[in-house]
């Protein structure tokens, strides 16, 4: 049980990660406070007789992709992952996303440390959904979903989280490869930056642990999920651009949203093309259905329009990733726009 003085130790960096907003701030901490105090070691849950056996299994698995995240991808080696909590609920956040209602640029909340981000988290669905609503009422298009882990940066030892276990092992280890990489390189301000460089670690990673145990036929499935993905956000990424570019005419409401409504119509068309001469159902064309909604095409900007930069980067320097790190660090020095313009997809990309 943690002493009066931790938790008061523990609620002053929870205010610091969540920033002002004495409701917000209250959940965040409430909420951080119940994860920490959750918490077993790795260890103990699988040497307990009485633990669920399938999570035992799976943590053994973690603990070796722990070792592994060390060893082969030079991640950071140090007490996150070494625990277990059961939070007993499907995802540990659910994030909003905003956008407004004639922008594909998503609204940012900008606090101490992190600095800016362009989503906001809750540990209860209900407040999401409340604060999502309050958004829509304001004009804003907005999306929320649930997420499985996140990353204190390394400000709290981050458990392994129920929320995981529900993806296979591959897909457990990529989350975790992903969040450690949160702690190798963060930018206060740059979503963008943050989230591509995990993506393009995770990927790495997955790649590296799949050769690493002989598994070539699902490395080559992997390969070609992962060359879907980008001929699929490469398709989102041209309509968003015509979406830019439409909302910067000066036209009645009425008819941009009609153009809106044309745009994502036809959006949602190639995506279920592409599907169909894939021979897939993707989730993207789900997530692309219903009314025309903004905030969709953001949360897909700023977890993919960077990869691309940052493979190249890697590739560039032989896969060493030591060297890729460091040079990723240099890159985070530099002006926010010259980062873009070095990493990202311009407004002509093609797949």
């Amino acid at each position: 049980m943690l002493t009066n003085l931790r938790i008061a130790l523990v609620l002053v960096l929870a205010l610091a990660l969540t920033g002002c907003g004495s409701l917000y701030v209250a959940q965040a901490a409430k909420g951080q406070l119940a994860i920490l105090a959750a918490r077993k070691p790795i260890a103990r849950v699988i040497a307990d007789p009485r633990a669920d056996s399938e999570v035992r299994r799976r943590l053994a698995t973690v603990r070796e992709a722990r070792a592994f995240a060390v060893r082969e991808l030079s991640l950071p080696d140090n007490r996150s992952y070494s625990t277990y909590a059961d939070l007993h609920r499907e995802f540990v956040v659910w994030s909003v996303v905003a956008t407004p209602e004639f922008s594909v640029q998503p609204k940012e909340w900008c606090f101490p440390i992190v600095g800016c981000v362009a989503y906001r988290g809750y540990f209860k669905e209900k407040s999401a959904d409340g604060f999502a609503t309050r958004l829509r009422d304001a004009g804003y298009d907005v999306t929320v979903g649930g997420v499985p882990a996140y990353s204190t940066l390394g400000k709290f030892n981050d458990p392994i989280l129920n929320t995981m276990l529900v993806y296979g092992d591959d897909e457990l280890a990529s989350i975790m490869f992903h969040e450690l990489s949160h702690q190798v390189v963060y930018i206060a301000n740059d979503s963008s930056f943050n989230e591509a460089f995990a993506v393009a670690v995770e990927q790495e990673g997955l790649a590296r642990w799949l050769e690493a145990h002989g598994r070539k036929a699902d490395l080559e499935k992997y390969v070609q999920r992962r060359a879907r993905q980008s001929e699929g956000i490469h398709i989102v990424s041209r309509y968003r651009d015509e979406l830019a570019k439409l909302y910067a005419q000066d036209l009645p409401a009425g008819e941009m949203r009609a153009r809106k409504a044309d745009v994502f119509a036809r959006l949602l068309a190639q995506v279920r093309d592409r599907d169909a001469r894939l021979g897939i159902k993707s989730g993207l064309a789900k997530d692309l259905e219903g009314p025309p909604n903004n905030a969709r095409l953001a949360s897909l900007a700023t977890y993919y329009d960077c990869v691309p930069g940052f493979e190249r980067l890697l590739a560039g320097l032989d896969r060493d990733l030591p060297r890729f790190f460091d040079a990723v660090r240099e890159l985070a020095k530099l002006p926010r726009d010259e980062r873009r313009a070095r990493l990202c997809l311009s407004e002509t990309a093609e797949p």
